[in-house]
């Protein structure tokens, strides 16, 4: 059980683990996105941990866990480590599996797949926490009783190190990384994510751009809605469509070539149209077990539209090397 003081700290601090006093049902995974500048080693490094619905001896798995995805070729792994391999901090991002370390400056691996150091070469960007707004959850994040937390420590950064990358040496100096995060009791029963910060555009990259978009099955008092949390920063702002502030769907349309996306809200409107491409199977929190059953790529491409309410067009590019994925039942998200 979580006491007040723990829970306030975890509102302010959305980077670091909220899994202090929680013995059961509980879950909270860090995605750490990692590539290279040709762009030719695109890697998902997924630390994090999960307590069983039985907890202490009972039924449910208690265990620690580092994934892989390798995002050209849709090969992944998961690297199971017992519990007490895990460690991190309640105060910011600082998490330790076995000999894998995850913190503000920067990554340390020592897995079959990856070993070596990558040091951020710029200060992590993240979703802005402030009394009005918590986080990319806003007011949500606030509430309790939410199924699953959602939390971005860095929308892009510089890289520079040096990976062994199945044994040959990859350079990552003048890469891009990103980092986002989920905890609570399991997944959503539905869901749409998806981010890239590899925006090209008429010009060329846009260095400052970059999108998370996701949209879920949210379980609320005995029922459940269909709930967008959508951040596109570039130009060195935030715009939002959220479910919080009152953003509006236009279309939704999933099928199985694309995600047709369209919101309007006070940022002006959004229009995303995503390519799926077959990715590889990672394991996702189900609350009795980590089930290999979410399939994500590195290597969809996502058409993005930004128009201000004036008409202006703020935005207009393509975005690559794009995490994307398109899990459970939709159908009943799309019908609420």
């Amino acid at each position: 059980m979580r006491t007040p003081a723990q829970w306030l700290r975890g509102v302010r601090h959305p980077e670091a683990f909220h899994g202090h006093g929680v013995r059961r049902g509980f879950f909270e995974g860090w995605y750490v996105k990692l590539v290279s500048p040709d762009r030719a080693a695109r890697w998902a490094v997924i630390p994090g941990v999960f307590r069983g619905i039985g907890g202490d001896g009972g039924d449910g798995p208690d265990e620690a866990f580092v994934q892989v995805l390798d995002g050209l070729t849709g090969r992944s792994w998961y690297h199971r480590f017992p519990l007490e391999a895990f460690t991190a901090s309640a105060h910011g991002f600082d998490v330790e599996v076995g000999p894998n370390r995850f913190d503000a400056r920067g990554v340390t691996l020592d897995l079959p797949q990856l070993r070596g150091r990558i040091e951020h070469a710029e200060p992590l960007r993240p979703w802005p926490v402030t009394l009005r707004e918590p986080g990319i959850m806003g007011w949500y994040g606030l509430v309790p009783f939410m199924e699953c937390f959602h939390g971005i420590v860095s929308f892009g950064h510089g890289l520079r190190g040096t990976l062994e990358v199945e044994g040959a040496a990859v350079s990552f100096d003048g890469g891009r990384g990103y980092i986002e995060k989920d905890w609570g009791r399991a997944f959503p029963s539905g869901y749409v994510w998806m981010a890239s910060n590899h925006v090209d555009q008429a010009g060329g990259e846009h260095p400052d751009a970059s999108l998370i978009a996701s949209v879920a099955i949210i379980p609320w008092l005995g029922g459940s809605f269909r709930g967008s949390i959508v951040g596109l920063r570039h130009g060195g702002r935030l715009h939002r469509w959220t479910t919080w502030n009152r953003s509006e769907e236009r279309r939704l349309e999933i099928d199985d070539s694309h995600v047709r996306w369209t919101l309007a809200g006070p940022d002006g409107l959004l229009e995303l149209e995503a390519e799926r491409v077959r990715g590889g199977l990672l394991h996702a929190p189900m609350r009795t077990a980590m089930h290999q059953r979410v399939e994500e790529t590195l290597d969809a491409r996502i058409t993005l539209r930004h128009v201000a309410n004036d008409g202006t067009i703020l935005l207009d590019g393509v975005a690559e090397c794009a995490g994307l994925e398109v899990f459970g039942d939709t159908d009943r998200m799309l019908a609420l």
